[in-house]
């Protein structure tokens, strides 16, 4: 039966909120905003946003590997200013400024005042994951500040402002899957911290049907459209649990902490306790039930690390309340801890952005590379199409009409997608996530082949090859494109649409 009683916190009067600590908070999130824009230019376009590029221009409802939101920003951010990596990023800057709002108002909520909103702000603004995320147009930005949002939404609710914000909250959270489906297991925690922490007749009420009914339909295309396809994401996600290439369960748990910012995991330990056990805030204690089975959830399912970075902006803010409590504790030494509480927020910036901004020369990006792998993705893309136009420059004029340029990845593909056009090269081709989808080449000519070092995958596909060079990104930055074949052959073994489903990978 559905309920329709107004919503009464559980167990606990919840204290008024606070003021909103307005000017300091915007002026945290104004700094991290103003932070990200002015590295957005530098060094180059990551893998991932040279693949939205393309993908965002065959639009869809819906891709091999994630929704469409993501590439259909990026599209059209490049249509508004082209070949701008500045627009590209302006609204992952933009995002993660509206989380570190958002995580100040999820401490107010917690009835965290100044102090608390200001801590919470600036330890969201220093997190290492935020920042990493906040520099790339990636599904990961967008999905981290949706969760954020959909959690404050829930927190307001178990604050006493009324059930009827789970519709704003629905609505929230059919965009974000729109985007990533990460938000769904952040949507799913809640709903189980809610069932186990109460009030459980929040799960009956109108408003929360109401609102998984919004969320549904704006998510209903994307659901019909990997329906159709045969549920390719289903196939992604069992691909992604055997990639063990960020350590894989062993790892899972010591890359929390790394992702947060070493000097940030007592903050956001505190801030988890204080959700979980302290008794003037057992109103919230279903999101602080939602944190433990969100990361147990994704240790169990062998989940990359980062998937549970939606949830970090309210560890944080929670930690925010705790520190203010921990100030307010000490009084004479309070001005103290305080310098305590603010070097920790600074070294975590400092030392994060180092580390996942392009900040120093990419001459010296050893270290950042060995950290974060998405920096050494940002480097090379141009010199990789040079190369491959070198090799497209053997070929007899007469032919290059059928000739075909064919990728592993989908990263090579959108470079040469994105540098291509003025070296004369045509369109690239390749059996990687959404560009298997776009179809097979056409051409019959000569085969242009790009990042496939397996001697025997050439030999096997292709005839009369040659190995004609070989990739060199220039700074010596060892990233997966460094010393990558580029091969010249004269053609598959089979027509190309009896050889493409051979092609095909999601890994």
């Amino acid at each position: 039966m559905l309920i329709r009683t107004p919503l009464r916190p559980p167990l606990a009067a919840v204290a008024a909120r606070p003021a909103f600590a307005r000017r300091p908070v915007l002026l945290v999130a104004a700094g991290v905003v103003v932070l990200l824009l002015a590295v957005a230019p530098r060094y180059g376009y990551h893998r991932d946003e040279l693949y939205f590029l393309r993908a965002g221009s065959e639009p869809a409802w819906g891709y091999p590997d994630q929704p469409p939101l993501t590439p259909l920003l990026a599209h059209a951010m490049d249509a508004l200013v082209p070949g701008s990596l500045l627009a590209l990023r302006t609204p992952s800057a933009l995002l993660t400024g509206l989380t570190v709002v958002v995580a100040a108002l999820t401490a107010r909520e917690l009835g965290g005042g100044r102090t608390a909103q200001l801590v919470a702000a600036s330890s969201t603004a220093a997190c290492a994951a935020l920042l990493a995320v906040g520099h790339l147009l990636s599904t990961t930005t967008l999905d981290v500040a949706a969760s954020a949002l959909l959690v404050l939404l829930v927190a307001r609710v178990l604050g006493g402002a009324g059930p009827r914000l789970l519709l704003a909250a629905g609505v929230v959270l059919g965009v974000g899957l729109q985007n990533k489906q990460l938000i769904g297991f952040v949507a799913a925690a809640l709903v189980v911290g809610v069932a186990v922490a109460g009030p459980r007749w929040l799960l009956r009420c109108r408003a929360a049907w109401g609102g998984a009914l919004a969320a549904l339909l704006l998510w209903l295309p994307n659901l019909l459209w990997q329906a159709r396809h045969g549920w390719p994401q289903l196939e992604m996600a069992r691909v992604i649990r055997a990639d063990a290439d960020m350590g894989g369960r062993e790892a899972f748990l010591p890359m929390q902490l790394v992702m947060l910012g070493p000097p940030l995991v007592p903050l956001a330990l505190a801030g988890l306790v204080l959700l979980l056990r302290n008794p003037r805030l057992r109103a919230y204690r279903p999101l602080g039930v939602a944190v433990v089975v969100l990361v147990a959830a994704h240790l169990v399912l062998a989940g990359k690390p980062y998937y549970t970075a939606g949830v970090f902006p309210l560890v944080l803010s929670a930690g925010g309340v705790a520190a203010e409590q921990w100030l307010r504790a000490a009084a004479p030494a309070s001005a103290r801890r305080a310098r305590v509480l603010a070097a920790a927020v600074a070294a975590s910036g400092v030392v994060g952005a180092l580390l996942v901004l392009p900040l120093v020369p990419v001459r010296w990006s050893a270290v950042p590379v060995a950290v974060s792998s998405d920096t050494g993705e940002q480097v090379g893309w141009p010199r990789l199409v040079a190369a491959v136009s070198g090799v497209w420059e053997r070929i007899p004029e007469g032919e290059r009409p059928g000739a075909v340029v064919l990728t592993a990845n989908y990263g090579e593909a959108g470079a040469v997608d994105r540098y291509g056009a003025s070296h004369g090269l045509p369109r690239a081709h390749s059996g990687h996530v959404g560009y298997a989808a776009w179809g097979p080449p056409r051409g019959d000519g000569p085969v242009v082949l790009v990042g496939f070092g397996d001697p025997g995958f050439v030999e096997r596909y292709f005839a009369d090859c040659a190995l004609v060079a070989q990739v060199d990104n220039g700074v010596g930055v060892d990233n997966e494109e460094a010393g990558a074949p580029v091969h010249l052959c004269r053609g598959p073994v089979a027509p190309w649409p009896r050889l493409w489903p051979q092609l095909e990978h999601l890994g």
